[in-house]
Parts: C-alpha cells; sequence; structure tokens
C-alpha cells in the first residue's frame, strides 16, 4: 500500500496554508516552551518571599526543566514513529498545560520543582517534534525557511518571556504564581489550536493506518505498507533511540565537536539568563520590570542571527557544488569569533560610568552569534548524517541540554567570587579557544567524515539510492 501521485493524503501534498498552518502552530507551541524555561527566572523574588526557599533551590527548578529536553525524547521519539506525531502533540501539551498550574498551586519549593521537571518532560516531547514535523510535509528544498521560523521561536522566545514576566512581577498583586497562571492560559489556547490545526504528519503512520483499513474491507491480509515490512519490536526500538545517540555522542569527532560548542554558547545563554537580571539591578539600580525589558535584546539577537543566515544560505547555494556539505559553515566560522567579541562588550562595559546601552550591544551581539551556531549545527549535522541524522541531533541535544542544566546552578556562586566582569571574561576566554572548531571542520571535515565508519555506511546507503539497479547489474 503507496500514495499515489497527488494523492492528499501524503503530507508532502497538503495546501500550502495547510502546510503554513501546521507549522506555525508547531513553532507557537516551541516558542511557549522556550518562553516558560527563560520566564521562571524573573519570579525569583516573590517567589523566595511566598515559599521561604533558597535561591539555590529556586534555580534548581530553573535546571531541572532542560533534564527533560536532554532524556524523554530518547524515549518518546521511538513511540512517535510507532504511534505518529499528532498522538503526541495533543497529549504533551495538554499535560504541560497541567504543569503549569501545578507551579501556579505550588505550596512549597519541592513541588515547584517536581512540576519544573515534569513540564520539561513534556514540553520536550512536543517541540523536539516539530523539525521533524516541518521534514514531513515540506520538501527539502522547501524546509530553509521554515526551519529558520523554528530557530527563531526557540531563541526569540527565551527573551519575549522574561521581558514580559518582569512586569508581572513588578505588579504586587500577580507577581511568580500569575506568570505561571499566565504560561497555563496561553499554553491551554495553543493546545486547543493544535487539536483543531494538526493532523497526522507522518507518512509511514498514514500508510499503515491505510493498509488496515484495506484489510479490513478486503479481508485480505496480504496488504501492508512498507513500513509494516520487517517492523522491529517497540522495545527494540526505543533499545536503539536510547543507545545509538549516545554512540554517535562517543564516537564521531563532528558529533562531539559540535555538541561541545553548541553545548557551552547553550550554558552561557542560560547563565546570562539567570544573572543579567541581577547584573543590572545592582549596577545600573534597574528595577524588574526594567530588568525584564533588557530580554528584549535575545529577540533582536535573534532577528539578526535570521537575517545572517538568509545570507548564509545563499553562500550554501554558491559553493555548496564545490565544499559540499562544509559550504553550511561559512557564517558560523564569524560567527565562532563575534562570539567571545560580544560576551567581552557585556562583561567589560556593565559599569555605573558607562551607559547600560554599551552592555546590551554586547549582549545583542552574543545572542547573534548563538543563534547563527545554533541553526549552522543543526543544518550540518543533519546534512552530515542523512538518515542517521535524528540520532546525531539526539546526541547534541543530550550534550546541550545536560551543560545547560549545570551552568545556572553556579551562576550565583561564580558571580559572587569573580564579580560579573571576570566572570563573563572567563566564559568569553573559553569560547575564543573553541573557535577553532568550525575552521577545523569548514577544511578538513571530509577527511574526517571520511574515517568513520558510520559515514561509510551513510556513502554506502546513498550510493544504493542512486543506483538502485547496481546490484542487479
Amino acid at each position: 500500500v503507496d500514495f499515489e501521485d497527488g494523492d492528499r493524503r501524503n503530507p508532502v501534498n497538503f495546501s500550502p496554508a495547510r502546510k503554513w498552518a501546521i507549522t506555525v502552530n508547531a513553532c507557537a507551541f516551541t516558542g511557549i516552551v522556550a518562553a516558560a524555561a527563560s520566564s521562571y527566572t524573573m519570579g525569583y523574588s516573590s517567589m523566595l518571599r511566598d515559599l521561604d526557599c533558597t535561591l539555590f533551590q529556586a534555580t534548581l527548578g530553573f535546571s531541572v526543566y532542560t533534564l527533560g529536553f536532554a532524556f524523554a525524547p530518547l524515549v518518546t521519539s521511538s513511540f512517535s514513529e510507532e504511534f505518529g506525531r499528532f498522538r503526541f502533540y495533543v497529549v504533551s501539551s495538554f499535560m504541560f498545560v497541567l504543569t503549569e498550574v501545578m507551579i501556579a498551586l505550588a505550596p512549597n519549593i519541592q513541588s515547584v520543582i517536581v512540576a519544573r521537571t515534569f513540564g520539561g518532560c513534556f514540553g520536550s516531547t512536543g517541540a523536539t517534534l516539530v523539525a521533524g514535523t516541518i521534514a514531513d510535509i515540506w520538501l527539502p528544498h522547501q524546509r530553509g525557511f521554515p526551519m529558520s521560523l523554528y530557530a527563531l521561536a526557540v531563541v526569540a522566545s527565551c527573551g519575549l518571556g522574561p521581558m514580559i514576566a518582569g512586569w508581572i512581577e513588578a505588579n504586587p498583586s500577580l507577581q511568580w504564581r500569575w506568570i505561571q497562571w499566565i504560561h497555563a492560559v496561553v499554553s491551554g489556547v495553543c493546545s486547543i489550536t493544535m487539536l483543531l490545526v494538526l493532523t497526522e504528519t507522518r507518512s509511514t503512520v498514514i500508510l499503515a493506518r491505510m493498509a488496515r483499513q484495506v484489510r479490513k474491507d478486503t479481508g485480505d491480509g496480504r496488504y501492508r505498507a512498507r513500513s509494516e515490512a520487517n517492523k522491529p519490536r517497540l522495545m527494540s526500538m526505543i533499545a536503539t533511540s536510547c543507545t545509538r545517540p549516545l554512540r554517535f555522542l562517543l564516537t564521531e569527532p563532528i558529533v562531539q565537536s559540535f555538541s561541545l560548542w553548541i553545548g557551552f554558547v547553550w550554558g552561557v545563554l542560560f547563565f546570562l539568563l539567570d544573572s543579567v537580571s541581577g547584573e543590572f539591578k545592582n549596577i545600573y539600580g534597574f528595577g524588574v520590570g526594567e530588568t525584564g525589558s533588557v530580554f528584549v535584546t535575545i529577540a533582536i539577537g535573534s532577528l539578526l542571527g535570521y537575517l545572517a543566515n538568509i545570507y548564509g544560505e545563499r553562500l550554501y547555494k554558491k559553493y555548496v557544488h564545490r565544499k559540499g556539505q562544509e559550504a553550511r559553515l561559512y557564517i558560523a566560522c564569524v560567527a565562532s569569533i563575534t562570539l567571545p567579541i560580544g560576551m567581552l562588550i557585556f562583561a567589560w562595559t556593565a559599569r555605573t560610568d558607562i551607559p547600560w546601552m554599551a552592555p546590551l550591544i554586547g549582549l545583542t551581539l552574543f545572542i547573534t552569534s548563538a543563534f547563527v551556531i545554533y541553526q549552522a549545527v543543526f543544518i550540518y549535522l543533519a546534512d552530515c548524517y542523512g538518515p542517521y541524522a535524528s540520532s546525531a541531533l539526539a546526541g547534541q541535544s543530550l550534550c546541550r541540554n545536560i551543560i545547560t542544566t549545570i551552568f545556572p546552578l553556579f551562576t550565583s556562586r561564580m558571580n559572587d567570587l569573580l564579580t560579573y566582569k571576570w566572570a563573563g571574561t572567563v566564559f568569553a576566554l573559553i569560547a575564543a579557544i573553541m573557535i577553532p572548531i568550525p575552521y577545523i571542520l569548514f577544511f578538513y571535515g571530509l577527511r574526517i567524515r571520511g574515517w568513520s565508519p558510520i559515514s561509510q555506511k551513510i556513502l554506502e546507503i546513498e550510493a544504493e539510492q542512486k543506483n538502485p539497479d547496481l546490484e542487479k547489474s
């Protein structure tokens, strides 16, 4: 059983309006999940007072959120392959709403930490499906803009969330509980629209359902979808999805280097999300609402990074025939230099005798660079590992989110010991040490892949797909 040419049941043949409705709705949920991750920090002051907890305990609630992003997709990705994406969107979005309600009603910090952990798990399940959904409904040459929209939703929402939450926290009658209530309301509306707008987009699941219906209608058990032939058991799929990303992370130099790089960048981003408020409050005397507005620089930097990636896409199309996958790295090579420069500007200009706009310029430059690196990592790994791209990306996601979980836990202590200036300088120096990573891959990536057994296997698969009759001749 297979799709006929032009079959409207095939997700690739959905109308443009339907494709964009699905894409925008899925990206909106990603943005809400990202905003929930970062806006939590703006409610620290009233949370410490209401729940009688320490700053470290509140920060732990911030950190554990990303643990769900590290581990939950390793298991749930197999279930989505078996049962489809739509069910997971609906279940995860509604469960995410319940975790936000649980935080808003929490009587103690322990309940907040538990709810944040589950919130990360359910939020990650929905958010990590978006890239797969885009791949389901858009052809390869059409995916550039939808994937950029997805990346923009991830990064920009990390800034928009705290910007709004800062003014909610500044209102004495609202504060931290209403930050969560508003998240619950917005998430609830998004969940309802997902239920109405989204549909199943995984073609193998649709074909399996069509085959079951044909078997039921005809009584002939010979009708099968391709995905049903030699289909592994669910537990085998879960075991593979849990172990293969680790194998890529431990054995593939390209995955290792890029995972370490984006993990560090994301760790610093969450370090800043946790410390920027205190820095502008202590140095410039900003109120909580004003410090929330500082995070608009993340949205601006994300937009600038998006524009930079449009130019990077032009460079890729121009040089792909000469450089192959490494043509994806032109803009990333530039971003590797501007990243530590932005961090140094932010660290060294945050002083009472320098206007507050100066560190914001540094922060914007850092976010622009981080956005470029984030999208370069995703697209480059997907290009390099083809049929195994999901495992390579899952490996880097695991590494990135574990590092992100750890960084905020020492934010306050590091700033207290080194001051904001020197803590930022340490991170800038580490970023400078990592500058060679994209350059090494740009010049020697093809040779490095040649040493990899996995890359050699991928080349064999691609050769078979290009020459399906080679075996017969």
